[in-house]
């Protein structure tokens, strides 16, 4: 009786059925746990990068090595000049390597017992504004000389090309005379620099051409805090007297005059305080770059005013700026449009004229788009 009611019970197949389905079950859990056991690797352990941190010696100062760890990496891909080695296929070598020498060597070339041209210059070598034959990054380099000429200049009023700005050069920084632009001399020079800039795309300036920026003070430089800061940290190199150092045979500056008869005259770029400032900021005193600078922004604002108030040659600059509007905020000749004189347009503080000349600019722009 009893058993016939367990083979007429309904559940007990499906009962069955389950039982099956869930040892099925735990067999292929029991071999998944085997495989993962046999095939699958044991994690590793994290292990914690520890940074290492420079550590003092007992004086508490750092080894240069420790002081070069604690600047953070600069990974911004700034322009470089091409590879030397890559001149070998080029048909222009002769000339370009030419031109490189005048611009290390000008003083050779062009100046008291120049090769070319005796006495045509002050003596100063072309690199002696543009660093290391003009390559050095926010050293005042040609990568974009190539992909910005010809172009409009608000100094002269007019479309210039690259002899006229070489030529600028000549006249102004090396305050000289103004070179035959049929010249192997100046074909060289722009041989080279068009070799330098032939990497960048016409139009584009790359990134660590010209000067790096430097924040406005709130104050005018002052060139008697300048004066200080030349005597500590310049004078060992361009002497007490600011008038340079030549080499042993007298053919060119080891150093160059700052101020003084034979130094760039005051219709040069970087008798503008902005220019001089930046310069000395980002390259100066030696063995600074402008991701390891050695001196703070008020000092190189202020060694500026000190050395710009210093006397130079002057040059006729009566057709610069045509329009006067346009003359920068740290153009130290009048007249000006702006209402600011001469003496903040040479010491600062610039904010007020660079806000005001930028507000005088906006204004023309409306007007202009207004009558159009």
């Amino acid at each position: 009786m009893e058993e016939n009611s367990k083979n007429n019970n309904p559940l007990a197949p499906v009962v069955s059925k389950l039982i099956n389905v869930i040892i099925l079950l735990m067999v292929s859990i029991i071999a998944l746990i085997i495989l993962f056991a046999v095939f699958v690797p044991a994690p590793t352990p994290k292990v914690e990068k520890k940074m290492e941190v420079p550590i003092p010696d007992k004086n508490g100062l750092f080894t240069e090595a420790a002081k070069q760890a604690l600047i953070p990496k600069d990974t911004t891909n700034y322009w470089s000049a091409p590879d030397a080695a890559t001149l070998d296929q080029d048909p222009n070598k002769d000339l370009i390597v030419y031109g490189k020498d005048l611009i290390t060597h000008t003083s050779e070339y062009y100046g008291q017992n120049g090769k070319i041209f005796k006495s045509s210059t002050n003596g100063m070598n072309c690199q002696n504004c543009h660093l290391d034959a003009g390559t050095k990054v926010f050293g005042n380099n040609y990568s974009s000389v190539a992909s910005t000429y010809p172009k409009f200049r608000a100094r002269s009023g007019a479309i210039e090309n690259i002899y006229k700005r070489v030529n600028d050069c000549f006249e102004r920084s090396l305050n000289g005379k103004a070179i035959d632009t049929l010249s192997k001399e100046m074909q060289g020079i722009v041989a080279y620099m068009k070799w330098l800039g032939k990497d960048v795309k016409k139009g584009e300036k790359p990134i660590g051409s010209g000067f790096k920026d430097l924040a406005f003070l709130d104050r005018a430089a002052d060139s008697e805090k300048g004066k200080t800061i030349y005597f500590e940290k310049c004078q060992s190199c361009h002497q007490v007297d600011g008038l340079g150092l030549m080499n042993a045979e007298k053919t060119a500056y080891t150093y160059p005059p700052l101020w003084g008869k034979n130094s760039y005259n005051d219709g040069a770029g970087l008798y503008r305080m902005s220019n001089f400032a930046k310069y000395v900021k980002y390259n100066m005193p030696l063995g600074a770059s402008h991701n390891n600078p050695q001196l703070s922004d008020e000092e190189a604002w202020d060694v500026a005013a000190f050395v710009n108030s210093q006397t130079r040659p002057k040059k006729d600059i009566k057709k610069d700026w045509p329009k006067i509007e346009e003359k920068p905020f740290d153009h130290p000749f009048g007249p000006y449009a702006d209402g600011f004189d001469e003496k903040q347009h040479k010491y600062g503080p610039y904010k007020p004229i660079k806000e005001k000349l930028e507000a005088m600019k906006k204004r023309r722009r409306v007007k202009y788009k207004f009558k159009n």
